[in-house]
């Protein structure tokens, strides 16, 4: 029995190397799927372009928990939201989401309703833009009703075009 699991695995192992030598081509006229393909080096630009956003935005969680925030830290943050959150536009070529097989939170709605996506990229940059100002006006109260903007703006876009990670 071992014997011809061996043998079984050993023929599976080589029918895959095979396919695999063949370039993965679909014979039927239809794209290969991309489970196994090399992911896009975009969506790790995106994921860190994220990660940045979200460091960003602890550091500025952070400076509010204090008694008195540094608006210096602060401005720096909303500068670094607002410089990624121009980025993503561009992070977000088709055929890069969960439904093309690829390791990502972002689902098909983004290129299904391209319109909405694009709203809610625009809705990010204005309220990154407005928790520039409010870093600048070196009000406290000003500043956390911007904040509180911003992480509208997070969840509206991650409610409708990213996975519920909760």
């Amino acid at each position: 029995m071992l014997r011809s699991f061996s043998q079984r695995t050993l023929t599976a192992a080589a029918c895959v190397a095979l396919l695999s030598a063949c370039g993965g081509e679909a014979t039927d006229g239809s794209e290969p799927e991309a489970a196994g393909a090399e992911e896009p080096a975009i969506i790790d630009v995106r994921q860190t372009n994220f990660e940045e956003i979200g460091d960003a935005f602890k550091a500025i969680r952070g400076q509010l928990e204090g008694d008195s925030p540094d608006f210096a830290v602060l401005e720096a943050s909303a500068t670094t939201i607002n410089a990624n959150a121009q980025k993503i536009g561009d992070h977000f070529p088709e055929g890069t989401g969960m439904d093309a097989g690829f390791d990502t939170e972002a689902l098909a709605t983004i290129w299904e309703k391209p319109e909405d996506f694009t709203a809610a990229h625009q809705k990010l940059i204005e309220t990154s833009e407005g928790l520039i100002t409010a870093a600048q006006s070196g009000d406290v109260a000003t500043f956390q009703a911007a904040a509180g903007e911003l992480g509208k703006s997070c969840k509206g876009c991650h409610d409708q075009f990213r996975v519920d990670d909760d």
